[in-house]
This record gives C-alpha cells, sequence and structure tokens, in this order.
C-alpha cells in the first residue's frame, strides 16, 4: 500500500512545479546578531552569514527551512517552520495568560493592513445603499485620530466607521463621547449598532498613548455587554518606553506614578520566561475569557516593511476561518521571505540522528533568547530617539521675548526695563510607546489670531515649516481624522516621527523644528504662505533626508 502511495502522490499533486527548476540553488544573507542594538550593545560583533539551502536533510517539517518546501505552493497558515516557531513565541511568551481554554490559534499574514482587511471580510458584510436598507448597514469603532489605511480598507464596504473619543492613554471608555456613550446612546437612523472595534492600543498612530491594563478591562465589558469584536492592531507592542512616564512627571513638576516598564504584568499567572516581556503591558487577549479578541502582529518593525510578513492570533474558530478566507486571496506570504526570516530567527536545526545540517561558518541563528533580545534592543534605540526629541520639545513649548520701555522722565536714575512675555505655541504628551510624538498648536495664542482663523494658521504654518531654512515635513492632524467629526479640530494637531532618523540627527532637527516655530510665532503676516503650496507639495513628494527632516513617517 505504501509504494501505490508513493507511486500516486506525484500524479495527485501535479500542479506543483518540480523544485530542480527553482532557478535559485541557496538564499544567502549576512545578518546582525541580536546583541548589536543597546543596552549592552556589542557593536563590534562579527554579523552571521544565514543560508537557505536547496534542500535539506530535515524531514520535520516544524524544522525543515530549504528552497524546496519554501519556494513550492504551501498551505495557506504559512511555512511550516516559521509557524511553528511563532506559535510557541505567541502561546508561551508573548501571551502566556490567555484565558479560554485551550489558547489562541495563529495564521501568516502579508502584514497587519493584510490581516485587517481578512478580519473585517470575515465579521462584516458588504452595504450598498444602491441595494440595502440603513437598517442593514453595519459599522466599526475606532479611535477618533487613527491610521488612515485602516479606515480606507473598510471604506468600500460601505461600513459606517464611528469614531470614540480619545485621552493620553488612548480610547476613552466613559464621558462624553466614550465607548460607553456611543453604544448607550445609538442612533438607529444610522444603521445597525457596530459590532466591531478597530484599535491601536500601544504607541497608538498617531498619538503615542498606550492604554493601561484598568482602561482594556473597562472597555473590554462594554464589549461584552455590547457583543463587540475587537480587532487589536499592535505594530509597537514591544516599542514601550518606560522612561517616558518619569521625565514627563519630572519636566512638569507631577508627581511621578510608576510606569508600566517598572511592573510584572504576570506576576499573578504564567511568566513568559522573560523579564522583558513580562514588563510590557499586555494585550486584550491577557482578558479575554469571551474569545472576542483577534490580535494583529507583523515583523514590519521588527525586521522590515517590506517583508510584507505578519501574523494573527485569535480563538481557534476565528482562525480557521481567516485561513479559508487566505486560501482564495493571498495564500500564504511570501517564500523567500519566509526562508530567510524563520532562517534568521531559527538557525539550523539538527538532522537526522543530531547531525548538524549547516556549514561550521554559517550562523547559528537568534533562537528564542536572541529573538526576545532584538525585541528588547528595539525598543532601547527608539526609546532614545524619543527622549532626545521630547526633551527639547519641552524645553521650547513657549516663546519668550522682551519689549523695552522708555523710562518717563520723571524716573531719574532708572534704566530702560524690560518685559519678558511667555507665549505657549503647542502642547504634547509624551509618547508612552510607538514612532511618534503628537502635538497640539495653540493657534489661539498666535499674535495673527485675530486676523485669521486657526484652520488658516494651522496650512501656513505647515506651509512656512516646509521653506528653507527650517525644511521641515510633519504630518498634518488632518490626516488621521477618522471622521467628519474628528477633522473638525483636526487643524490643530501634528504627527512627528522620531523613528525614520539616525540617532544623531534627532537633535539638530528638532532645534531646527523649534527655529520654524519660533519665527512662525514672531511673523506679521501670512505674505508667501497662503497661496504658494509648490514646497509643500515637493516636499510631501520626497522622502530624500537631503532635502531636509522629514518628520511625517509613513506608518505601517
Amino acid at each position: 500500500m505504501q509504494a501505490t502511495l508513493l507511486i500516486l502522490l506525484p500524479l495527485c499533486l501535479s500542479g506543483l512545479p518540480h523544485a530542480s527548476y527553482f532557478p535559485y540553488d541557496t538564499l544567502e544573507a549576512t545578518v546582525a546578531r541580536p546583541q548589536r542594538l543597546q543596552p549592552t550593545s556589542d557593536k563590534d560583533a562579527i554579523p552571521d552569514r544565514v543560508v537557505v539551502p536547496k534542500q535539506s536533510e530535515i524531514t520535520d517539517p516544524r524544522l525543515r527551512i530549504d528552497l524546496t518546501t519554501a519556494l513550492q505552493y504551501g498551505t495557506a497558515e504559512g511555512y511550516p517552520a516559521l509557524l511553528s516557531f511563532l506559535r510557541q513565541f505567541t502561546r508561551d511568551h508573548l501571551h502566556p495568560n490567555v484565558p479560554y481554554t485551550g489558547g489562541p490559534e495563529v495564521v501568516l499574514t502579508c502584514g497587519n493592513t493584510d490581516g485587517l482587511s481578512k478580519a473585517v471580510d470575515l465579521f462584516t458584510n458588504v452595504w450598498n445603499p444602491g441595494r440595502d436598507w440603513i437598517q442593514q448597514r453595519e459599522g466599526i469603532l475606532c479611535e477618533e485620530f487613527a491610521y488612515m489605511n485602516a479606515i480606507q480598507t473598510v471604506k468600500p464596504r460601505g461600513l459606517n466607521v464611528i469614531s470614540v473619543a480619545m485621552d493620553g492613554q488612548g480610547m476613552c471608555a466613559s464621558g462624553k463621547g466614550g465607548l460607553a456613550d456611543v453604544l448607550e446612546n445609538w442612533d438607529f437612523r444610522r444603521g445597525r449598532r457596530p459590532h466591531l472595534m478597530y484599535t491601536v492600543t500601544i504607541g497608538q498612530n498617531p498619538t503615542g498613548g498606550t492604554l493601561s491594563v484598568e482602561r482594556r478591562k473597562e472597555i473590554y465589558a462594554l464589549c461584552q455587554k455590547y457583543d463587540v469584536i475587537i480587532v487589536e492592531d499592535e505594530p509597537y507592542w514591544n516599542l514601550q518606553f518606560p522612561s517616558a512616564y518619569e521625565k514627563e512627571a519630572r519636566h512638569r513638576g507631577s508627581s511621578h506614578e510608576p510606569g508600566p516598564g517598572v511592573r510584572n504584568y504576570n506576576e499573578n499567572g504564567r511568566s513568559s520566561g522573560y523579564e522583558f516581556l513580562d514588563s510590557l503591558v499586555p494585550s486584550y487577549l491577557s482578558i479575554d475569557t469571551e474569545g472576542r479578541v483577534v490580535r494583529l502582529d507583523t515583523f514590519s518593525k521588527t525586521v522590515a516593511p517590506g517583508s510584507r510578513l505578519g501574523w494573527m492570533t485569535a480563538q481557534p474558530a476565528v482562525i480557521e476561518r481567516i485561513t479559508r478566507i487566505t486560501e482564495t486571496s493571498t495564500q500564504q506570504p511570501s517564500g523567500f521571505v519566509q526562508a530567510l526570516v524563520a532562517e534568521m530567527i531559527m538557525g539550523k536545526q539538527d538532522g537526522p540522528n543530531g547531525a548538524r545540517v549547516s556549514k561550521k561558518e554559517d550562523g547559528q541563528g537568534w533562537h528564542m533568547d536572541g529573538w526576545v533580545r532584538w525585541l528588547e534592543g528595539l525598543r532601547g534605540g527608539y526609546e532614545r530617539r524619543m527622549v532626545a526629541m521630547c526633551d527639547i520639545l519641552e524645553e521650547h513649548k513657549y516663546l519668550l521675548s522682551q519689549e523695552s520701555e522708555v523710562s518717563q522722565p520723571t524716573r531719574n536714575h532708572v534704566d530702560d526695563w524690560e518685559v519678558v512675555d511667555r507665549v505657549h505655541m503647542f502642547d504634547f504628551v509624551w509618547p508612552k510607546a510607538g514612532m511618534f510624538v503628537w502635538i497640539e498648536v495653540l493657534f489661539d495664542k498666535h499674535p495673527l489670531r485675530s486676523q485669521y482663523s486657526s484652520e488658516r494658521l494651522s496650512h501656513a504654518f505647515w506651509v512656512h515649516l516646509t521653506k528653507k531654512p527650517h525644511l521641515c515635513l510633519l504630518g498634518p492632524g488632518s490626516m488621521f481624522a477618522a471622521t467628519e467629526k474628528s477633522a473638525a479640530d483636526a487643524h490643530k494637531y501634528f504627527r512627528i516621527a522620531f523613528a525614520p532618523m539616525d540617532a544623531e540627527d534627532v537633535v539638530p532637527f528638532t532645534r531646527r523644528l523649534m527655529e520654524g516655530f519660533r519665527a512662525f510665532w514672531q511673523r506679521k503676516d501670512l505674505d508667501g504662505l497662503e497661496d504658494d503650496d509648490d514646497n509643500a507639495v515637493m516636499a510631501m513628494h520626497s522622502s530624500k533626508p537631503r532635502y531636509g527632516a522629514n518628520f511625517l513617517g509613513s506608518g505601517y
């Protein structure tokens, strides 16, 4: 019987091209060792050589990494070796305390935007205004300022986009415009009460807020009450900045409460096995008693955006449905990418009878310890950029000017005296995670506020910064306004991206930005700024650092 199967198998799989005709004999790369990044940086660490061979002697698909399998048609779940590693990492280390029986499952994606698209496809129905009743229209909840590629993903399906008020942490559970207010007072003339939420809870894009566990519990309880599925998009989950809490309090003279970085979130449950992971604010999955959370993770911020690789985590029934959607859409991600990432992280495995299948000079891979060490090193690199930028922002929030007054003749021997005027130009909340600083520009304090509206001042300010000598490009708040309601005040906000800059450029670029602020506050008119957008348009379409500081950042 076994011999018969061996004869029939190639005929059953006749749609697969023969591996010997793949033109690639190996995939090779020189990759960093985890110790390259601080803390405890070893800048002299010799890079590893990663080689993915044509064919491996290993037969276990969970360990086998070679071109014969990686470049062949595969299953929708993902390349078995990488899927196995991510499943272990997710269940045992990233989310060790998911409360429902059996724990979550994972499936690979082509990045978080792909994962969101599939989740929306699964949980919503298309609404056509020319065909369907308004009562059938579904909706999606999100923060009032959000990553707009995600919002654009749902709009072609005709969904209502409902924004929820935010504070320094992120989405509000209570208060005016908070989640409870939105759901309890839903106007059914708009369609069905929304049963899907899209949220970025750690390093929220664009605001940089991080939602506390206490706030998560409040929001989760409301989602239970109103049957809302939570799609949690977390590309910045490992970039949590414990120093931001103390630094913000020190600058502003307020009492400092211990931030998430000094807590062990798994102390009453199962440890992740790593102090770094235990210190991070956990996912909604950690309180997901009903299996209503879908988590999106990506390699875009931990390896590279061009990898177009990520994974989804959710209860098994949801992952099974996502897998079916994947089979008829993207199928599994690129085999080239999966093989290189798997080889870099997992390294060479033992062949039959324990024999090593790699050459001695080939790298041994990061393994789980190295992967976590790399994640921590990334956090350190971006945290130092954040602190360098925010320290300067704190120092220059106010414009200080001096005006001399001539002393009166009756005041003999009294020299000219000076009045120091302090004008508050902008404010911001220190980002507790992520890659961005979200600033509120106080145009109602500008000397020209009586002549121009805040909207006109905002547009002129943005154009002003793109001109010499400032050459700074910020992300206008209107780019992130999820709804028309959010857009009403969006002109007051700008997103600054510190992540794309070289570390040594953060301070000089931020100082140049502050000079641009001061120069705009000292203007007597808006000549040359209202209609001349040539420089601004050119800056928007240019990403070359030599043209100036690009504080825009591309998002995901």
